[in-house]
């Protein structure tokens, strides 16, 4: 590292050390800032005085817990970021670095040698507002109510933050117009792929007399797309082509299976059994077909990795750049326009190798963690020195 190493204080709901919360990002994110910035001390998840209150709600279903905690924990910021100032006051801090939980930051006064920087897929308030908010329904009681209340904690913590990195343009619009935040604190840093770095894959190539594999990962087969996914396979069946279905992550409703369509229900990265199968499936796939509603969206990451163009929604954050890793499609496409495109590139295989070479070139220079990496600490260096000097 040419610069000098940042201690940076990581404060988040949940600790990045579990690799599987947080879809994995919070560690991706962790791991970047130890290489990078510099030296990382993660801050204690507990609430301090109001401590026994979070173990009971964590001792609740998960579907309860989820929807609870973060509220509770707004209502009770005053208490909790009394602690956290206690924290911070202990170590010789030059950072904050606030991932994912924007409610860990609320009522926080942060030292002002300290310079402070947040970062997240999404907010509740711009999600909620967005066409993927409307599309899943609320499942806390009386969320609606506490919007307003919920939005205004936001906007203090926001404002507060010397740094925004926000992964998706989507989300930095959003955010700057939702909040009144000043630009010059927000960033655009996209996120990298939920794996270890890899290695340049070979060359793929598609020709219509060869079979068509096509691949959704989630593990929710509506809310990624997977049924347009399964009409899509089976218009271009219906047109003559060998296409197939590969899911991994979640087991689609009997109706969207048939012999054409393989699943692995799970795998678990960690195993490098199942890490193998994982990423041969994504070598040999053709196209990741995945018209979800997300914020962003790590399997896009990956694909891009393995030079697998991905077809998807202009919907949310999805790093996805039309003719350079995949497509977006207007929100409004159904399968046949899904199908319409793959016909485009079985009908000019030159065209689908140079997207393909494309999609790797895009995890090459943008989509990883080591590029995030670099990234983050140039601007958390400049940060530091700036405030160091006025």
């Amino acid at each position: 590292m040419s610069q000098s190493t940042l201690r940076i204080a990581y404060l988040c709901d949940m600790s990045p050390l579990d690799r599987n919360l947080y879809s994995g990002g919070n560690a991706r994110i962790y791991d970047a800032l130890r290489r990078h910035a510099g030296e990382v001390t993660v801050l204690s998840q507990g609430w301090h005085r109001a401590e026994p209150l979070r173990r009971l709600i964590h001792a609740m279903p998960e579907s309860v817990n989820l929807r609870l905690r973060w509220r509770a924990h707004l209502a009770l910021s005053r208490i909790i970021a009394r602690g956290v100032q206690a924290e911070l006051a202990q170590g010789d801090y030059d950072v904050l670095f606030c991932a994912y939980s924007l409610h860990s930051l609320a009522g926080l006064r942060v030292p002002d040698r300290m310079v402070s920087c947040f970062t997240s897929d999404a907010t509740h308030s711009t999600y909620r507002a967005s066409e993927i908010g409307a599309v899943f329904q609320r499942r806390f009681p009386g969320g609606a109510l506490l919007d307003n209340w919920v939005e205004a904690h936001e906007a203090r913590a926001l404002r507060a933050c010397d740094l925004l990195f926000w992964p998706s343009d989507w989300l930095r619009q959003a955010a700057q117009s939702r909040y009144a935040l000043p630009p010059e604190r927000t960033h655009l840093l996209p996120w990298g792929a939920n794996m270890d770095w890899v290695p340049a894959p070979a060359p793929k190539s598609l020709t219509p007399d060869q079979p068509l594999n096509l691949l959704v990962i989630g593990r929710d087969w509506f809310a990624k797309g997977g049924p347009m996914a399964f009409d899509t396979l089976q218009i271009l069946r219906d047109q003559g082509v060998d296409a197939r279905l590969t899911v991994i992550g979640c087991t689609p409703p009997e109706f969207h299976r048939n012999d054409h369509v393989t699943v692995y229900p799970q795998l678990d990265k960690s195993i490098p059994a199942e890490l193998a199968l994982f990423n041969a499936a994504l070598a040999n796939a053709h196209f990741l077909i995945q018209p979800s509603f997300e914020s962003y969206g790590f399997a896009f990451c990956e694909a891009s990795a393995h030079g697998l163009p991905a077809l998807c929604l202009r919907i949310g954050g999805v790093p996805v750049r039309d003719g350079v890793n995949g497509h977006a499609l207007r929100p409004a496409s159904g399968p046949q326009d899904f199908a319409d495109l793959i016909q485009t590139y079985l009908a000019a295989p030159d065209r689908y190798a140079a997207l393909s070479q494309s999609a790797r070139r895009e995890y090459e220079q943008q989509l990883n963690w080591d590029a995030w990496g670099a990234a983050a600490a140039a601007h958390l260096h400049r940060a530091v020195a700036e405030k160091r000097c006025s």
